[in-house]
């Protein structure tokens, strides 16, 4: 998608994203008019809203002044030197997650993320915010790799991600970087683009380098539910409250005696597999607790049968673990229901190398 910047504009503004300039050869928005820029000293500053720049055609207040009118964009992509394009991730109703992947951990197991319980054992293996995002991932039954996101995804000049998705109808999602916004934070070295914020195109050309979308996907797939609900959980649905940090999933790590890598991949299934039962702890009567109980027994009957895990009773405890935090009053009933599934799962052993 590297092209020429005013292609790159154009071609977001075909797609409804309200786009404005920014500094040539930079990830900044271009600098306003001199009465923008004048200190408090010296002028009143004022809002975006009463800038009378913005109704004519300037570029101001960076986002605010974004814009899909062909004219005007043909304008400023024409000026030299040639401005960066940055898209209004709110006005263009986008959610983009900006994953930074400079090596620097370990980290505290509650900073990795805010919104769950991190054992110590997981937060010892996150060393970037691409382990951050599949850890998140893992806990919030999400994909197991980026490429499985099947979204525009735009590795940054610094070699950090950037993951395009296009929020549902009618919701408006906050910004957050660092957990300065209000107190809000996704995880570690996960940053969130939405209302009151910004990104950098992808085929945008900084002295850094070029913003380069990955693979086949071009356009936003739609905020996916175990993400939306991550969101939801750190406070960064706008309009209603967060909701309370996920209760602690039994962690399986230290139990699965398989080779490495077969190992990672168990783990990885059972902790997804019982996060779906844990986390109906937070939900009310009728969220369909049986079901995902029986998927799991399944899932984890499978893994005993490939001998991920050591034992029939290893994998019973972890789930009656997590079946009675999430319905302590339905014990005698999550017997029933795990010892179906694990006889069931058992017929069918999974394959690290198949059941991917």
């Amino acid at each position: 998608m590297e092209s020429r910047a005013g292609e790159v504009a154009a071609w977001c503004a075909r797609r409804g994203w309200p786009v404005f300039p920014l500094r040539a050869g930079h990830k900044t928005p271009r600098p306003g008019c001199g009465r923008c820029r004048l200190s408090s000293t010296q002028y009143v500053p004022h809002a975006a809203a009463g800038c009378p720049c913005i109704e004519q055609g300037r570029w101001c207040h960076g986002f605010y002044a974004a814009t899909v009118e062909p004219e005007r964009i043909d304008r400023w992509w024409s000026e030299q030197p040639v401005p960066g394009v940055g898209v209004s991730t709110g006005a263009a109703g986008l959610v983009v997650v900006d994953v930074d992947c400079h090596v620097d951990g370990p980290v505290e197991a509650e900073r990795v993320l805010p919104g769950f319980e991190v054992s110590e054992e997981d937060a010892r293996r996150v060393r970037t915010g691409l382990d951050t995002l599949m850890l998140l991932a893992c806990l919030a039954g999400g994909p197991e790799t980026v490429e499985d996101m099947r979204t525009l995804t735009v590795q940054t000049p610094s070699g950090g991600l950037h993951l395009w998705f296009t929020a549902p109808r009618n919701t408006r999602w906050a910004s957050s970087a660092g957990g300065d916004h209000d107190g809000r934070a996704l995880g570690w070295q996960l940053d969130v683009r939405a209302q009151g914020g910004y990104i950098v195109a992808p085929g945008t050309r900084t002295d850094a380098g070029v913003y380069r979308a990955l693979g086949d996907v071009r356009v936003p797939a739609l905020l996916p539910s175990w993400l939306a609900g991550a969101l939801q959980r750190t406070g960064h649905l706008l309009g209603s409250a967060p909701r309370p940090r996920a209760a602690r999933v039994p962690n399986l790590a230290r139990r699965i005696a398989a080779p490495q890598s077969e190992s990672a991949w168990a783990s990885a299934v059972a902790t997804t597999a019982l996060a779906q039962v844990a986390e109906c702890e937070r939900l009310s009567e009728g969220s369909g607790w049986s079901s995902k109980l029986n998927r799991a027994a399944f899932t984890m009957g499978g893994l005993v049968a490939a001998g991920l895990v050591p034992s029939d009773a290893e994998a019973r405890t972890a789930l009656i673990e997590a079946a009675v935090q999430a319905r302590p009053n339905r014990e005698r009933e999550a017997h029933r229901i795990i010892q179906s599934g694990l006889v069931a799962g058992q017929r069918r052993p999974l394959n690290p190398t198949k059941d991917r």
